[in-house]
């Protein structure tokens, strides 16, 4: 079986109590069911340029994005068995110019009004996405909704029936040297504000850096989950994720890594808060030859004097507003 992996990223944005949503058409990834407006994030795209991206595209409209609301993953199988695909959600939160929903498709007093997404030419809005619509809460229970849309608007998920989740074949082998790696990483401290920060061993990208505990999520692992199982490999603790702080994103055309040779990576990092209320010593625990070389708890003044990777100096230069 061939395991792939994508990002897709989604965009909720209200209006009067209502929410926009589209629906899928005969080439879309679920034919006939409703979503958020949004998809996939192309090779070195900033997922919140992809997510403003994708909502122009499918109906038109200029946004622009306040938060991330949510990250989860999902696995879906084609039905002869040879693809597993990935995926990881991103839901944005999505506000626009005043007025500008004006523009946007609108509902009738009594039926939603249907309308053709607009920024894409017809051929391609009749096969990926066929028709937007302004939604109440009651109206969004009465019409099929993808898994992920249903939960993030609170609606019972319904169980899909055996083909509905399309998925296309590669028409193409991936480049060799290009890659994509998701990766969930925290801010970690401890009750008397000590941030735990890891260092980068020698042959990865980075070595000597000090960075947030954290790394690639596995196939099926929703990110939370793969946090946490880094943070005892690469810290030797226990901690619970308390908030979703952002998503960073890293495009490095030639990077040199443990592969000796550069590959054109793109890395989709989303940032939580976590909170071990237990602190212990810093170990690394993972098998030897890892990419962390040790770890160690600072305080926030500690931390700013330390060479840290990029991703590490935001969150702790955010932490301290």
């Amino acid at each position: 079986m061939q395991l792939m992996r994508r990002v897709g990223v989604y965009g909720l944005i209200r209006d009067s109590g209502r929410v926009l949503v589209v629906r899928d058409g005969v080439e879309g990834e679920f034919p006939g069911l409703w979503r958020l407006p949004g998809g996939a994030v192309g090779h070195a795209e900033d997922p919140e340029r992809a997510v403003v991206r994708e909502v122009a595209e499918q109906v038109g409209l200029t946004v622009t994005v306040s938060r991330l609301l949510a990250v989860v993953a999902d696995v879906a199988t084609s039905s002869e068995g040879r693809i597993s695909l990935h995926t990881d959600r991103l839901l944005f939160e999505l506000s626009t110019p005043h007025g500008a929903l004006s523009d946007a498709p609108r509902p009738q007093a009594a039926q939603p009004q249907d309308a053709q997404p607009q920024g894409a030419q017809p051929e391609a809005g009749a096969g990926l996405v066929d028709q937007s619509r302004w939604l109440s809460p009651a109206e969004v229970a009465q019409v099929p909704l993808t898994p992920f849309t249903a939960e993030a608007l609170g609606v019972p998920v319904t169980p899909l029936p055996p083909g509905t989740h399309r998925l296309r074949h590669p028409t193409a082998p991936p480049h060799p040297d290009r890659r994509l790696r998701f990766g969930a990483y925290g801010l970690v401290t401890d009750p008397a504000g000590r941030i735990l920060l890891t260092q980068i061993a020698q042959g990865y990208p980075g070595a000597g850096l000090w960075h947030l505990p954290g790394g690639g999520t596995d196939h099926g692992e929703q990110p939370a989950t793969g946090l946490l199982r880094e943070l005892v490999e690469e810290g030797g603790q226990v901690g619970r994720v308390v908030e979703l702080l952002g998503v960073n994103n890293l495009h490095n055309p030639a990077a040199y890594g443990p592969e000796g040779r550069p590959l054109d990576w793109h890395g989709v990092r989303v940032i939580y808060r976590v909170l071990v209320d237990v602190p212990t010593d810093a170990t690394v625990t993972e098998a030897a030859g890892g990419s962390t070389a040790r770890a160690g708890w600072f305080t926030r003044a500690e931390a700013v004097d330390l060479p840290l990777s990029d991703i590490a100096a935001v969150a702790i230069g955010q932490s301290g507003r």
